[in-house]
C-alpha cells in the first residue's frame, strides 16, 4: 500500500507539472488530487522536493534496466533519453526550475552506474585502482550530462539517435586505451 501511495503522489505530481512550474505547486494540491490528507503525504516525503527526488530515484532504476555494458551502453544512454522525452513536461519544468538539481542529480547519478559498468566490464584483466577507474566513469560522465542538458536547453530537437552516434564515434575504444594509460604494472 505504501508504494501504491508514493506513485500515486509521484503521478499527481507529474500531472501538475504539465499545467504549471514546480514553484507553484503546494502540497494540498497533490493531496487533494489524491483524496487525502496532508498527514499521509508527510507520513512519506518530507515536502515536495523530496518527493520529486523519489520521482527521479524511483524511476531512475527502471530507465537504465541493466544496460551498463561495453555492448548495451548506447542502449542505455537511449532509455534515458526516452525517460526524459516520455516525461517532456516534467523534465522542463524541473530543469527550468530552483529545483533543476534533482534532475540533474538523477542524470550524474544514472550515467555514472552506466558508465561505471562499461569500464568496469573493461578493466578486467587489466590492473587498475578504483580511483582511476571512477575518474574515466566520471569524465564521461560529465561529458554525456553536459551534452543532455544542453539538449533538454535547446528544445530537445536533435534526435537522441544521433547524439548516440557522434558519442559512440569519441567513445569507441577510447575506455580501453585510457584504462591502458593508468596501469599499475608499467
Amino acid at each position: 500500500m505504501s508504494q501504491m501511495t508514493k506513485k500515486s503522489f509521484a503521478a499527481s505530481l507529474k500531472k501538475m507539472l504539465a499545467q504549471k512550474p514546480l514553484e507553484k505547486i503546494k502540497v494540498i494540491d497533490i493531496t487533494e488530487d489524491c483524496e487525502v490528507n496532508r498527514q499521509t503525504f508527510y507520513y512519506h516525503f518530507k515536502d515536495i522536493y523530496d518527493l520529486l527526488e523519489w520521482v527521479y530515484t524511483n524511476e531512475a532504476t527502471r530507465a537504465l534496466d541493466g544496460k551498463k555494458t561495453y555492448d548495451t551502453w548506447q542502449q542505455g544512454f537511449t532509455q534515458i533519453f526516452d525517460y526524459i522525452l516520455e516525461n517532456k513536461s516534467f523534465v522542463l519544468n524541473t530543469f527550468n526550475s530552483v529545483s533543476r538539481e534533482y534532475l540533474e542529480r538523477y542524470l550524474y547519478n544514472e550515467t555514472h552506474l552506466l558508465l561505471m559498468g562499461v569500464v568496469e566490464e573493461k578493466a578486467k584483466g587489466i590492473p587498475v585502482r578504483e580511483k582511476d577507474k571512477e575518474f574515466i566513469a566520471d569524465f564521461y560522465k560529465y561529458a554525456f550530462v553536459g551534452l543532455l542538458l544542453d539538449w533538454i536547453k535547446k528544445g530537445m530537437k536533435e534526435k537522441p539517435v544521433d547524439i548516440i552516434s557522434r558519442l559512440n564515434t569519441l567513445i569507441c575504444g577510447n575506455i580501453e586505451e585510457a584504462l591502458e594509460q593508468y596501469r599499475t604494472d608499467k
